[in-house]
């Protein structure tokens, strides 16, 4: 059976703070660790009201260190936003200080819109300069006698530290390929080209000094709880943050409602749901049965759950949920494998 981490994106809920968004995130990758998940990541994004971790290597510093064992990194680090140099000097210095812990997902989007982007680099944001700037991070991660490059990353010189690609295209599916690179698949928000994406990773994959075999993330929302009509209304906040978005006007995440439709029109709802097709919602028997149509569908190496719920005990409740689920079918898979 694979591993499950999970995907944080430190919601700011109405009516609390950051604050208390970053102390529930610290909370909950303590609940993943004891409950046996692999990885907890957090996400970059600008400018979005209803996200607190902007500042991710702040974020991935401060629940690392309330954490023991689970691995803490990026889903990821916006590169286009950062020069190359910086991120290995900060990830360096978290490898340092949580040895053999820390994860750098990499992505090409911004993560907000034109003018934050420029605001953070003070010019206009290159994505083609994409795969030349994870060469460049690549290389600040080598030995000095292999580099012998005046310029180096202090700490992150010699320090290994998995650099993953992410994407929800085609083109991050390619350079993971060309690089040897593991590659995680963004399908929680954009599942249109996630069966060709991971084709085409696993067809083009080059075996590399990072990696052997092509491996494989898959992203999906997990909202489960005790009944499938209580997660289908948990289900309402994320709904309600996306059309939030699509209307231009981001918000803090939004308390669940009973009927979603008695608020929003149908077409909007409709674009809504493909965005979001890629998600588990239901009761413990109904995320069972999902998570492994989706493991079986994909192949995916390993699974990354998204559990955008509005209220923090609830959310504890879905991942919980989602970990049994697991040990289920790594027991069927046990059995199967015995008989």
């Amino acid at each position: 059976m694979i591993p499950f981490s999970v995907l944080d994106l430190s919601p700011i809920v109405a009516g609390d703070s950051a604050t208390q968004a970053l102390q529930n995130s610290l909370d909950l990758a303590q609940h993943a660790e004891k409950l046996g998940f692999n990885r907890y990541w957090l996400a970059e994004h600008h400018n979005m009201p209803g996200i607190a971790s902007a500042a991710t290597s702040v974020v991935i510093g401060y629940v690392a260190g309330g954490t023991n064992t689970i691995r803490v990194g990026s889903g990821g680090i916006m590169l286009p936003n950062h020069s190359p140099l910086v991120i290995a000097e900060q990830f360096g210095t978290l490898e340092s200080l949580y040895p053999g812990r820390i994860d750098l997902g990499l992505g090409r989007a911004p993560g907000s819109d034109q003018l934050t982007s420029r605001a953070l680099r003070r010019e206009e944001t290159n994505v083609d300069s994409f795969p030349q700037d994870v060469l460049e991070l690549l290389n600040y991660f080598q030995p000095d006698d292999d580099t012998n490059q005046f310029v180096q990353a202090i700490p992150g010189i010699g320090l290994t530290i998995p650099v993953w690609i992410l994407g929800s295209s085609l083109y991050g599916a390619q350079l993971a390929a060309v690089l040897g690179l593991p590659y995680a698949f963004a399908s929680h928000f954009s599942p249109a080209q996630l069966m060709r994406a991971l084709e085409v990773y696993r067809s083009r994959f080059k075996p590399s000094p990072y990696l052997q075999e092509p491996y494989a993330m898959v992203a999906a929302n997990v909202v489960a709880a005790d009944t499938d009509k209580e997660a289908q209304r948990l289900f309402t906040s994320v709904q309600q943050q996306f059309l939030h978005i699509r209307r231009g006007k981001a918000r803090q995440m939004q308390p669940p409602v009973d009927d979603i439709r008695q608020y929003w029109p149908d077409f909007e709802l409709a674009g809504i749901e493909q965005v979001l097709s890629f998600s588990v919602v239901g009761s413990p028997d109904t995320v069972r049965q999902r998570l492994a149509e989706i493991i079986d569908q994909t192949k995916a190496n390993e699974l990354i759950i998204s559990a955008p719920i509005f209220d923090h005990q609830a959310r504890k409740r879905s991942i919980a949920i989602a970990a049994q689920a697991r040990d289920a079918l790594t027991a069927q898979t046990s059995i199967a494998a015995v008989v």
